[in-house]
């Protein structure tokens, strides 16, 4: 079904040239404090700091490909950071979606689809007893958090990975020393330093929270370690799903690794894009809800709970998972491909398959290769991660080798 408003942009020819470009940023910055409310959507986080006429805003997108205010048309290897795994605008999912809102989005009672998917998702999580929902990733790990000190009767936290911009995992500036005491953060996969910030916590350690995979697959003690301490005293083991869920596995790491935690945050993939997260858990942990207050007025709301059933429907249906990963490789082969042919270097392709980054040795060199491989059709995230989708047809990746080719070759000749 096309978008009336989007095509009326389209014919009223406001996609004109790079000056509309700049409008709409120029919009954003007068009303955005910070140009967006994503900040990876940010324009200094998208191209770097030097780079005024590239697009911010689109108008349309369908499957991998993204049509910018300015009419330019892309592959996009950002997949709206790795939130749609499917392809935008995926078919059945709009069309459970568009059922959902015409019965109605919301009422002063639950959807049935809240119950349904819950259901489901115990069926395939391995920690999940128990799912309560929210609406995104961040506000999930929070409620973990939350759950664990209410079960625990303790404050202390030992963490590792990036938890979004909740004031208990945030150094940023509003955030009281008061509660950044409470935390500690270690580096990932750094067993020594985990034995120590939870031997110092003690018996005040409410939970260990880690992010189960960060660029890289953990070591597998890494893992084993956290679990023993936490049962060794008497805390929670929280893994932040978010971005491993329905993405290495439906049921993520957890399921990869045979390690299961307590609790577990699940986001971004679990409804290919409409805003909805769970946290799951043990029943124990997570019926420490009744003791605590964790709730928001559109955790419940329909459209969402409709997107996620039918993802939950595909990966039913087909290993959505593997498939990720294959093409994930394909794209990692194709830049590969482009680095060797180039003979570009200070460049590699790094990570796991389905969720994989370009390391660069220079972060200039860096912005130059996004905005140069943007110019030939490709919009590549800068670091981490560029996320494969089903949706990442033949057309797709063959665009992904020519604009990388494109790209290193602007880059190389700049140093030569």
């Amino acid at each position: 079904m096309p978008d009336s408003r989007s095509s009326t942009i389209v014919s009223q020819g406001v996609l004109q040239n790079e000056k509309q470009a700049q409008s709409w940023r120029e919009r954003a910055d007068a009303v955005l404090p910070t140009g967006a409310s994503t900040g990876s959507k940010r324009a200094a986080a998208l191209y770097g700091e030097e780079c005024p006429d590239a697009p911010t805003h689109f108008v349309r997108a369908r499957g991998c490909r993204v049509t910018a205010m300015n009419g330019d048309s892309f592959v996009d290897c950002t997949m709206a950071l790795g939130a749609v795994a499917l392809g935008y605008a995926e078919p059945r999912v709009t069309n459970a979606v568009i059922e959902a809102a015409s019965e109605g989005s919301v009422a002063g009672l639950s959807s049935w689809r809240e119950v349904e998917l819950a259901e489901r998702l115990c069926a395939m999580i391995p920690c999940a007893e128990r799912a309560q929902f929210l609406k995104s990733g961040a506000e999930a790990i929070s409620a973990a958090v939350r759950l664990a000190r209410t079960y625990t009767g303790r404050d202390r936290i030992v963490a590792s990975g990036y938890f979004g911009w909740h004031d208990w995992s945030s150094n940023s500036g509003g955030v009281p020393e008061a509660v950044r005491k409470d935390v500690v953060h270690v580096p990932f996969g750094d067993v020594s330093a985990l034995e120590r910030a939870a031997g110092d916590a003690g018996r005040s350690l409410a939970a260990i929270v880690l992010e189960p995979v960060v660029e890289h697959e953990p070591p597998y003690d890494w893992l084993t370690r956290a679990r023993a301490l936490c049962d060794e005293l008497g805390a929670a083991l929280v893994f932040d799903e978010v971005k491993t869920g329905f993405r290495l596995a439906p049921g993520g790491y957890q399921q990869v690794c045979g390690v299961t935690p307590d609790l577990a945050a699940f986001g971004k993939a679990l409804a290919n894009g409409y805003p909805l997260a769970a946290v799951v858990g043990k029943a124990p942990l997570m019926d420490a809800a009744r003791r605590t207050w964790i709730s928001s007025t559109l955790a419940s709301e329909a459209t969402a709970l409709a997107a996620a059933l039918t993802v939950l429907d595909w990966h039913d249906g087909t290993d959505v998972c593997a498939t990720l990963a294959a093409i994930g490789h394909e794209m990692r082969a194709a830049v590969e491909r482009a680095i060797t042919a180039t003979g570009a270097r200070g460049v590699r392709t790094d990570g796991v398959d389905a969720m994989w980054l370009l390391h660069w040795d220079d972060a200039a060199r860096e912005n130059r290769f996004v905005r140069e491989a943007l110019g030939a059709g490709v919009l590549f995230k800068r670091g981490a991660y560029n996320f494969a989708a089903i949706a990442h047809d033949e057309e797709a990746l063959a665009a992904v080798e020519h604009a990388a080719s494109t790209a290193l070759t602007a880059v190389s000749g700049d140093t030569d």
